[in-house]
């Protein structure tokens, strides 16, 4: 899986997928006829409802007992600071609990009610604003970058769909070594899109537009540049406006500054210029924009998962258009086993959603339909085991219990990809 918002190696930045994620999701996985999208428009799309075969068990005590030892095992493998974890589904139960410490000098607890920075998560609400716009028939899915954003290598051919499929050809800026150097040595610094931009723009294209699939930052930058522009208002307006606000989400939002919203957990990380480990609770998170800059808690991102998995909004009433969320939702082959990658969305395994990683913390908000279940996995750390990244471990050892027949385990990514 990709990394939330992009990873950064001494050297270079690593995109994590699905995600981060770099988030690639699901590689190739289709979705069938009961997909999510199908109803009639401002219709509430049709939910199965969870039956012993839909491939999520009970959450009774025993069961809870096992995902609470598979957290704490991966947390002691992984040397992982602190966790949450949130499941819920109908009729099968829920499970909310924090593990470990919110910060290393106070010993403070982890607890649910925390903010925490969900990096590359972004993009799906970066491209959830995209379609909005696609819904009012502002924008077209098939118009090129190059009508509203200039300067961009391959711009006349590049479509919007491209970009937010992850199939652009655009170097990715985040795994430039002049942007990295940049960032390590001043990690306070604002930057601006057009700044991060440039660090891409100075690269060849790696491929031509639609040839495969290939994780990239930069062409979230554009996506929410064409928002902006099309949407009349800053980003981080556009969005609460038109997809947090809707749904509820009061607690989430696209940062502009390094300001982060109390009470948080601290974050750590050896996304350094030395590697060493450091607290970067206070990065200036302006590198990730569109692609990676957000904030969110547990409960909000709980709402999230079904919301962008379905395109439905909890009252019933649609975010996105059910023929729009169709195409959300078709997930063409990535290059990792298992994963495949919509628009702003993957699939792993019949798990939709998005993984996020930025400097100090990680992320994972997945909904599997069959089962109306929602997974949502925050910490404070995204200092991965074996090039693998925590959340990925946590979501993998908790969905073998939880889901065995869908199992959240995307292989690990050789880093300075």
């Amino acid at each position: 899986m990709t990394r939330a918002c992009g990873r950064l190696r001494r050297g270079a930045v690593i995109a994590v997928a699905v995600g981060t994620l770099v988030v690639p999701v699901c590689g190739g996985a289709a979705f069938g006829a009961g997909a999510p999208g199908a109803a009639p428009a401002g219709a509430r799309q049709p939910a199965p409802s969870p039956s012993p075969s839909d491939g999520f068990r009970t959450l009774t005590p025993e069961v809870k007992r096992q995902v609470d030892e598979a957290v704490e095992k991966v947390m002691r493998d992984a040397n992982v600071p602190g966790v949450t974890v949130g499941m819920w589904t109908p009729g099968k139960g829920s499970h909310v609990r924090s593990f470990g410490i919110a910060d290393k000098e106070t010993g403070r607890p982890m607890t649910p009610d925390l903010y925490t920075r969900i990096g590359s998560e972004t993009k799906t609400f970066t491209v959830t604003a995209l379609l909005k716009l696609v819904d009012e028939g502002r924008i077209g899915l098939d118009d090129t970058i190059g009508e509203y954003v200039d300067g961009v290598p391959n711009g006349n051919r590049i479509t919007l769909r491209e970009l937010a499929g992850m199939r652009s050809g655009l170097y990715n800026y985040t795994e430039d070594p002049d942007f990295f150097e940049a960032l390590t040595s001043d990690p306070q610094r604002p930057f601006t899109p057009r700044e991060l931009l440039d660090y891409a723009f100075r690269h060849p294209v790696l491929f031509q537009p639609g040839e495969k699939f290939f994780y990239c930052n930069t062409n979230l930058i554009l996506l929410g540049l064409v928002v902006e522009q099309v949407g009349g208002r800053p980003l981080q307006d556009y969005i609460r406006e038109n997809v947090t606000e809707p749904a509820g989400m009061d607690s989430t939002l696209l940062a502009t500054d390094a300001a982060f919203p109390e009470p948080h957990a601290q974050g750590y990380t050896n996304q350094t210029a030395d590697g060493k480990v450091a607290d970067s609770t206070d990065w200036n998170p302006s590198w990730g924009w569109a692609a990676g800059a957000m904030i969110s808690t547990l409960e909000d991102l709980r709402v999230w998962a079904p919301t962008v998995a379905t395109g439905v909004l909890p009252d019933g009433k649609t975010l996105i258009s059910p023929a729009t969320q169709k195409q959300r939702l078709d997930t063409p082959p990535t290059t990792i086993p298992g994963a495949g990658y919509g628009l702003g969305i993957f699939d792993v395994q019949g798990w939709i959603g998005h993984n996020g990683s930025l400097p100090g913390y990680e992320s994972l908000t997945i909904y599997l339909p069959s089962a109306r279940a929602t997974l949502v996995v925050v910490l404070n750390t995204d200092i991965g085991r074996n090039d693998t990244e925590p959340s990925t471990l946590l979501g993998d050892a908790i969905t073998k219990i939880v889901s065995p027949q869908h199992v959240f385990d995307l292989p690990a990514q050789p880093s300075g990809r």
